[in-house]
């Protein structure tokens, strides 16, 4: 594993808002991927319904994509084979409009709106703008991690 492997015992990954190739989530997909592989990932999980949303965009097997990360690649060498071996090739308004839509996502059902609240709850009660799932992450981390919300 290349020494940028993150060390998620220790810090979060990074946002699901952070971009790469006009991909929300694929960065932090690519964190707790490395992550897992080193046996660093924390309370992180690569591959959850969030990771596994960008991987049906895109036609890509988790299993796959991990197999390239164990190789040591880099986020711009994995991109590029992500844009050789995704089976679904997207046209750049696509994937700006796929990322706008996930960085927009609320919880839908009661279910999953409970779930939501009760992160909400122990991670930012007073935070009235924790809206969206990104929302949700970022405080989550933030707090995880010591920050105070």
């Amino acid at each position: 594993m290349p020494n940028s492997t993150p060390d998620l015992t220790q810090h979060p990954p990074r946002s699901a808002r952070v971009r790469l190739g006009g991909y929300v989530i694929l960065p932090r997909m690519l964190d707790k991927g490395r992550a897992t592989l080193a046996g660093k990932n924390g309370e992180y999980h690569y591959a959850c319904p969030m990771d596994q949303r960008l991987l049906q965009f895109l036609g890509l097997d988790a299993d796959a994509l991990k197999q390239q990360l164990a190789a040591g690649k880099g986020d711009g060498e994995i991109l590029d084979w992500i844009l050789a071996n995704g089976k679904n090739k997207r046209a750049d308004a696509e994937v700006l409009v796929w990322s706008a839509h996930q960085e927009q996502r609320v919880p839908t059902d009661p279910d999953t709106r409970n779930f939501f609240n009760d992160i909400h709850a122990k991670a930012a009660p007073q935070r009235e703008d924790i809206a969206t799932w990104f929302d949700l992450l970022d405080v989550d981390d933030y707090v995880s991690f010591g920050g105070k919300a």
